[in-house]
């Protein structure tokens, strides 16, 4: 059995997620469509299921993880050089010396 290049994790979702190393022209399919990919993504990594426009919710499993910053095309990699995320970084968050 070959493994599926991208999976639709809900039905919302406007992004895909890489089950296996895709490579850019590859047409992946997932329940419901195919996307073209537009350039080669890393296992574990976003594609958008869709165009994106700058302010866009990104959402996966549903809920959203973060904002597009830039129009993202169908099938290009969703990550940090093009949304920014929801969540504060645990590695940037500052050290507080109070204590209660």
């Amino acid at each position: 059995m070959t493994t599926p290049a991208v999976i639709l994790l809900h039905p919302d979702d406007n992004v895909l997620v890489c089950c296996r190393p895709v490579k850019q022209g590859e047409q992946a399919a997932f329940v419901g469509g195919v996307v073209e990919v537009r350039a080669d993504v890393a296992l574990g990594h976003k594609i958008a299921r869709v165009a994106l426009h700058p302010g866009d919710q990104i959402l996966r499993y549903g809920m959203p993880i973060g904002s597009a910053t830039q129009p993202i095309a169908a099938g290009e990699w969703v990550h940090l050089h093009n949304m920014k995320s929801n969540y504060i970084d645990a590695h940037t968050r500052a050290q507080s010396t109070e204590h209660s």
